[in-house]
């Protein structure tokens, strides 16, 4: 096992003192509150408990460095449409055609998480708990690569008493097929005593762009079933047989989080580098480059096609707990 990181806490005073930034949605439910950032691809910027004491965050909160760069990769959890993590050189073949998304303003090399996270999101409905976001996807032909296929999105984000329901759905608008996955992607405080646990059957490896290259076992697999330290693995891997339940335990504070996906998310990834204080576990419709896996392979990748006019939703919620 590796040596713990520090707990990433020495963050907590920027984050705080981001909670009340105006350009933030607030969302309160008794001593629970939610920060939304519209502007932000649609981000959560902060979920947390207010106490006494200050602030107790259950997924690790947006600083105020964090919000000036509008930066999503540094918020609490973020939407992923029209797919989930890599795309091989972000180039897939679809339906006779090759689409290319390189030139799209993604600036990796293997085009990540789809274009939603880059976008800003309109505010609708809005009550003290909820608020409904929306984005429209009209291609631009101007930006070479830019995603080909028209569509609309849709969250509902909510307070029900602590516990955190995301309904995520998207409608294809395009006059032709479209292929689509969808997740969201939270970051967790990460310390010396944080224990993931899931039922999972098998791991993704991948090679070092974190592209998958065969379904396998792997001992996180077990460790999982069992409580997986944070810092047991370097993990950048997508699971598959995931029974949709997730817990993030915090085990020296005696509180947990639980995150449960209806079958729409039957995907999920655990993002814990050996490099930084970084934790993700990740709810997912479809594996990493998924597009472009052999059609052998396509049970065990998730993701499907939207026909013209074709809709699909689905939920997620995150339980707090103290024990």
């Amino acid at each position: 096992m590796r040596n713990a990181f520090p707990n990433p806490s020495s963050d907590s005073a920027s984050a705080d003192a981001a909670l009340d930034d105006p350009s933030l949605i607030a969302l309160r439910s008794g001593n629970t509150e939610l920060r939304v950032a519209p502007r932000i691809g649609g981000s959560i910027a902060a979920y947390f408990e207010t106490t006494d004491a200050g602030p107790v965050h259950w997924m690790r909160p947006a600083t105020r460095a964090a919000l000036d760069a509008r930066n999503p990769l540094q918020m609490a959890s973020f939407p992923l449409l029209p797919y989930c993590n890599r795309i091989r050189d972000a180039r897939f073949d679809f339906d006779g055609q090759s689409i290319d998304l390189s030139g799209d303003g993604n600036t990796f090399a293997h085009a990540l998480h789809g274009n939603a996270w880059r976008r800003a999101w309109r505010v609708g409905k809005q009550t003290a708990t909820s608020v409904e976001l929306h984005l429209e996807h009209t291609p631009d032909a101007s930006i070479p690569g830019d995603w080909p296929f028209a569509y609309q999105a849709r969250q509902i984000i909510e307070l029900i008493g602590d516990v955190l329901r995301v309904t995520l759905g998207a409608r294809n608008l395009a006059d032709r097929a479209m292929p689509f996955g969808m997740g969201h992607h939270p970051y967790y405080p990460r310390t010396a005593n944080t224990v993931v646990t899931a039922s999972v059957d098998a791991m993704w490896h991948a090679d070092p762009d974190v592209l998958p290259t065969h379904l396998g076992a792997h001992p996180a697999v077990d460790a999982l079933r069992d409580g997986l330290s944070a810092d047991a693995f370097d993990l950048d891997n997508n699971f598959t047989g995931w029974k949709r339940e997730a817990v993030i335990a915090w085990t020296d504070e005696h509180r947990k989080l639980t995150l449960t996906a209806d079958e729409t998310f039957g995907q999920m990834v655990v993002f814990a580098p050996a490099s930084e204080a970084l934790l993700c576990v990740e709810p997912v419709s479809n594996t990493t480059d998924c597009f472009n896996s052999p059609a052998d392979a396509r049970e065990n990748v998730g993701g499907c096609v939207l026909k013209p006019g074709e809709s699909i939703t689905g939920v997620l919620h995150w339980t707090p707990a103290r024990y």
